[in-house]
């Protein structure tokens, strides 16, 4: 499995530890915030290259979180993974710069195959980046 930086943002410990466990079998073993604050703090000490982001969460909430990652870092891919999500919100995280938006609970296979894509377009972003410098 590629060697991908995964942080994964939920105030729900249980999910979070069960998630987290989970995608370490599958080699995607993820950096854990249970708040947005913690969130902030890992990100910017180790940028990411994919960040499963809860919405609903105490104190700075997921909102705020996507709208500071994608002004300060825009190359990292958010995938808001909610349990209180709604079309308006999926339309409104999508608009903001997330990647993909999926609903608790969410199927673990498909969410991987997001995972997975969301890094590819992240070394995609990278690799024009990288040309552009060159060109």
């Amino acid at each position: 499995m590629k060697n991908i930086r995964l942080l994964l943002v939920d105030d729900e410990q249980d999910f979070v530890e069960t998630l987290a466990e989970r995608l370490r079998l599958r080699d995607l073993g993820p950096d854990v915030a249970l708040n947005g604050e913690a969130a902030l703090t890992i990100v910017s000490d180790s940028i990411p290259d994919v960040m499963l982001l809860d919405l609903m969460m105490p104190g700075i909430d997921g909102w705020e979180v996507l709208d500071r990652v994608k002004t300060q870092f825009p190359e990292v891919q958010v995938i808001v993974v909610t349990g209180h999500g709604s079309d308006t919100d999926r339309d409104k995280a999508l608009a903001n710069g997330a990647f993909a938006y999926m609903r608790k609970p969410v199927d673990f296979d498909q969410l991987v195959i997001t995972i997975m894509a969301a890094y590819d377009c992240r070394v995609a972003m990278e690799s024009t980046e990288d040309a552009a410098a060159i060109g």
